[in-house]
């Protein structure tokens, strides 16, 4: 064969690879978009005490055992933000959003939402704030990982709010346009 055949034949394969990460990509997108919608709606707000926050991995953070046979086990080992909390008389550990984890304080009180064992928002902080030294210096590779992927996420979910706009405009559009005939007839 002749190197421009080959050539061929190897950007036909990128070509196909790329196309097929793009449609998981936005199946995907579209999937975590719902869950967040139906995690925000059966979210509670509760005032907690935070203890610690770490990233650790799950088998690691003492999560119950129900929620460690769910989970599949490919995430077991993957860190995940756990957050030590004492709501009430009970010390337990919760998993946080990325977004979240990052402006809790340690051995501070706050509101926060939760959904199950999954801390969504953050309501309000009362008493001590981010003290200078838990702040980091420098962010690290993951930490700007995370900051890009929220920033991105919610430049999508405005993306899609504004189609759903549009097509509710178009679709008010038509409904006058019918209505117009209806009448003129």
């Amino acid at each position: 064969m002749s190197p421009w055949v080959v050539t061929l034949i190897i950007l036909a394969v990128v070509a196909g690879v790329l196309v097929a990460l793009y449609v998981t990509g936005t199946k995907m997108q579209k999937k975590q978009t719902e869950q967040k919608e139906q995690m925000m709606a059966a979210a509670q707000t509760m005032s907690m005490l935070i203890i610690d926050k770490k990233m650790m991995k799950m088998k690691e953070a003492g999560l119950p055992k129900m929620v460690m046979e769910q989970t599949p086990k490919r995430f077991h080992n993957a860190k995940m933000p756990i957050v030590k909390v004492k709501a009430g008389p009970q010390i337990m550990n919760l998993i946080c959003d990325d977004g979240v984890f990052d402006e809790l304080p340690t051995k501070g009180e706050v509101k926060v939402l939760v959904s199950g064992i999954y801390i969504v928002g953050v309501k309000s902080i009362r008493g001590k704030k981010k003290a200078a030294e838990e702040v980091p210096q420098k962010k690290g590779f993951a930490a700007k990982l995370r900051s890009k992927q929220r920033q991105l996420q919610k430049e999508y979910e405005k993306e899609e709010q504004a189609k759903a706009e549009r097509k509710a405009g178009k679709a008010e559009e038509k409904a006058r346009r019918e209505k117009a005939k209806k009448i003129t007839k």
